[in-house]
């Protein structure tokens, strides 16, 4: 079976009513639209056939067989069973409420599996079970990324407890591709409820929701009638969804293809051997011998000049470095912080995971941005994504800008500690490489939780410490007066850390500081970052947590052996 996109099907009639706007819309521009409302954007349900045109490249669907269901209970309610099937399957042209197969996405090969909503809701009995699955299975023996796009109310209940185990089957479908270090998409659309949604429909990599989704586990109707509470305006909508952390993106139906193929290109592993570093016999990227870092201004001096907010943030730096970046977002638990910013790239080619915190350049940014000060659902979001990379292969480059974690009350009631730690364990068993730059301020455990890496590097105007110079005198003498003479005490530059051994390597300024000549910085920070790469890039998983274990284990100074 093909997909072709010669014949857009078109709602029935001449004229469809829009149930968001109640306009009413010429059929055929609303086919013309992927049946998106022009008048209000509302987006209209697909079947699998529309659904495949707006996801996969035209004409590169090659179906597999179809999973047939049976009726193992011999249920009946108002109608049999085996007769809903039958009238399914005579108005759809499906077996079930799944197809599935082979195609391409931006010229990338990919196993996709689409529901279909109209054939019985898209609920989930033993064929959706088997047919998603199968996908699994194909995917992790061809070991090409997955794509599911779910539409489904649910479990089926005329299948009773088989119905159930589906749930099961599929999540451990999943899991199975999770560890194999197989890509995973999965695009949530309206509806997507139930046992679906609580099995395979949310453990890909990356949860992509379509615009005006509504997605959960009981459905709105459910869940007021057993609380007797008035629901939050938008509960359950994608919308709603990704302000709680649960979803990587929210994106229009037209976009969902060009996402699919940036997130392809940037998690794909063609570009392994790009990243190189200085042509032989040419400079080096980082300066490695404290002695060629004289003429620094003072400790207090840095200071100014690392927390000037003309200086490039994270986000500045990471489009700089990449050709490609696509921004993922949430902790799949309670929120996205924006000063935790993050996803895939590609640096010369060769895809990457890019973490860091973004501060900003003016004070609606900063306000937004909460100074680059992460809450635990920042470092969890971090977290997650670096275990994303690990799986995957990926490299991990990290940029590293604040004066700490963000205090607070709700920072504490949601585990600041604890998400800090998990951060500086788990980036510490990461098999692939890890380069840190502490472009900015690099202040406390905070900063320290992007910053467990195989090469530490750090800006020449850029500070790195336990506690700022300001905190330390007033813990100290009760005020911050005496923080320009604490900022030389506590060797906070990149002088006296490279001399400690806390950074590897520091990488070259203009004169008066990144800010002056932004380009200049960034070029001279990519330069560094490749060469880092280059340099670990022959090395195993082991051999990359050994010598990362090896580089923490060697730091202190410790008397009387």
């Amino acid at each position: 079976m093909t997909i072709s996109p010669a014949a857009p099907a078109t709602a029935p009639g001449l004229w469809a009513r829009c149930p968001g706007c109640a306009a009413i819309v010429y059929a055929p521009r609303l086919a013309r639209t992927q049946r998106v409302c022009p008048e209000c954007g509302h987006h209209h349900r697909l079947n699998a056939v529309e659904r495949l045109r707006t996801l996969v490249d035209d004409g590169s669907f090659r179906a597999a067989p179809q999973v047939r269901g049976g009726d193992p209970l011999g249920f009946a309610d108002s109608l049999p069973y085996a007769e809903r099937l039958a009238r399914a399957r005579g108005r759809t042209g499906l077996d079930d409420a799944v197809l599935h197969g082979t195609a391409a996405v931006g010229g990338h090969r990919v196993v996709v599996a689409v529901m279909d909503f109209s054939f019985l809701g898209g609920s989930m009995g033993s064929a959706v079970g088997e047919a998603v699955t199968r996908a699994c299975e194909q995917a992790l023996d061809e070991r090409v990324p997955l794509v599911l796009a779910i539409a489904s109310g649910g479990a089926r209940m005329q299948e009773g407890g088989l119905s159930l185990m589906q749930m099961g089957k599929t999540a451990q479908a999943m899991r199975r591709l999770r560890r194999a270090g197989v890509f995973s998409v999965c695009v949530l659309t309206d509806p997507t409820f139930g046992g679906v949604t609580a099995s395979f429909a949310t453990l890909g990599d990356v949860l992509i929701a379509e615009r005006g989704a509504l997605v959960g586990f009981a459905g709105p109707r459910v869940i007021a009638s057993a609380t007797r509470e008035k629901l939050p305006r938008g509960f359950q909508s994608a919308e709603y969804l990704a302000g709680r952390g649960m979803l990587d993106r929210v994106e229009p139906r037209d976009g969902l293809r060009p996402l699919l193929a940036r997130l392809l290109s940037t998690t794909g592993r063609t570009g392994e051997g790009h990243a190189q570093g200085p042509p032989p016999g040419g400079p080096a990227a980082v300066i490695r011998d404290p002695g060629e870092l004289s003429g620094a201004p003072t400790a207090q001096e840095t200071v100014r000049l690392a927390r000037d907010t003309r200086r490039p943030t994270a986000l500045d730096y990471i489009w700089h470095l990449c050709s490609d970046f696509v921004e993922l977002h949430g902790d799949r638990t309670h929120g996205d912080d924006p000063a935790i910013v993050g996803g895939t790239g590609l640096i010369d080619g060769r895809p990457v995971m890019v973490v860091g915190h973004q501060k900003g350049h003016d004070t609606s940014e900063l306000v937004a941005r909460n100074f680059g000060l992460a809450h635990p659902e920042g470092y969890r979001k971090a977290l997650r994504l670096m275990s994303l990379a690990d799986r995957l292969g990926l490299p991990v480059v990290t940029l590293v800008d604040t004066q700490g974690a963000a205090p607070g009350v709700g920072a504490e009631e949601r585990g600041q500690s604890w998400a800090i730690a998990e951060c500086l364990a788990g980036m510490s068993e990461l098999s692939v490489p890890v380069v840190a730059t502490v472009v900015g301020e690099g202040g406390s455990g905070g900063a320290l939780a992007l910053a467990m890496a195989n090469r530490v590097l750090m800006l020449r105007h850029a500070v790195y410490s336990v506690i700022s110079p300001e905190s330390c005198s007033t813990i100290l003498y009760g005020d911050p007066s005496h923080a320009p003479e604490l900022a030389e005490s506590l060797r906070i530059t990149a002088p006296e850390l490279l001399r400690l051994g806390v950074v590897d390597g520091v990488v070259p300024e203009p004169r008066g500081g990144a800010q002056e000549d932004p380009v200049a910085a960034m070029d001279a920070l990519k330069a560094a970052v490749l060469e880092s790469l280059r340099e670990l890039s022959g090395l195993s998983g082991d051999e990359l947590r050994k010598h990362r274990h090896e580089r923490f284990r060697g730091l202190g100074v410790i008397e009387g052996g």
